[in-house]
């Protein structure tokens, strides 16, 4: 069966997520339902990951498989645009090889939490506003140890499904950008609610309520508890997910069948072929497991 990528944007605050939920209103559903009624036949998206309720994207890759070719995929692109609510946005539709997995195949993912130090009404729906001095300083030094550890149970929702709680950090670093305060984090994996845990327990830092030496102690001691507690979620945004350069955007951007390359320089935009012989069924998201 022909294989699809879906490059898309959406404003997460009316969602319950990116997964389809019961009773629920979700990206994933809400794209269902569109693509199944344009191309006339049942149509389920695999998801790069799982975005929290509230939670926005503004790159999100996703596939799907279809019976027959998309004749024009640019076009089905724009329709889909005329469909969606205002919220969620097609940027691109391309054919790739049947091997490719959205989620199996990305090799990173990079979210920002964009914070404002003073109350802004253009700002209420994408920054945190957090009044008080904060030593930025003392919290990069702070987020600097993340690099130390691959197991962040710390600040993973308890009782989840997952099979492990390490992740590798490769990037997490404190910006400002546009006025804002920003925090960037870069990791082949996330935890559930992880990043939002993250932020709040180095905002404890910032504020003077907890030290370096006690920031270090909650990462070793593996217990959310004594984490700092969650930022609101509508402030965090998946800024970009990575895939390995490879030759599916090559050309028209169709796959190139049973190419088994694989390249050191992973890019925002292009994806590699998956290195299994055979297609994996994608299970659901487990309950812990995030972007």
């Amino acid at each position: 069966m022909p294989r699809y990528f879906i490059h898309l944007a959406y404003d997460g605050s009316r969602y319950h997520g990116y997964q389809i939920q019961p009773h629920s209103t979700s990206v994933q559903a809400t794209l269902e339902q569109c693509l199944s009624l344009k191309l006339g036949e049942t149509v389920s998206i695999t998801g790069c990951g799982r975005t929290d309720t509230g939670v926005h994207a503004r790159n999100y890759y996703a596939h799907f498989d279809v019976e027959k070719e998309i004749a024009d995929p640019e076009a089905l692109a724009h329709q889909m645009n005329a469909f969606l609510p205002d919220d969620i946005a097609v940027y691109r539709i391309w054919q790739v090889s049947p091997e490719l997995h959205a989620r199996f195949d990305a090799v990173s993912r990079t979210y920002h939490y964009y914070i404002t130090r003073t109350k802004n009404p253009f700002h209420t729906r994408d920054a945190f506003f957090l009044y008080g001095d904060l030593d930025v300083d003392k919290m990069q030094q702070a987020a600097d140890m993340l690099f130390e550890y691959d197991d962040f149970t710390s600040f993973s929702k308890v009782h989840t499904q997952v099979k492990t709680n390490n992740c590798k950090i490769m990037e997490a670093r404190w910006m400002e950008q546009d006025g804002l305060l920003v925090f960037r984090i870069k990791a082949d994996r996330f935890l559930r609610n992880m990043v939002r845990a993250i932020v709040g327990t180095l905002l404890e830092v910032g504020k003077g309520r907890m030290s370096l030496e006690e920031f270090r102690a909650v990462v070793e001691r593996k217990d959310r508890c004594e984490a700092g507690v969650s930022v609101p979620a509508h402030a965090l945004f998946l800024e970009d997910v990575e895939y390995e350069k490879g030759d599916s955007l090559a050309g028209n951007g169709v796959g190139c069948g049973t190419s088994r390359r694989r390249h050191e320089d992973p890019v925002g935009l292009e994806l590699h072929d998956a290195a299994a012989d055979n297609e994996i069924e994608q299970p659901p998201f487990p309950e812990g497991e995030s972007l």
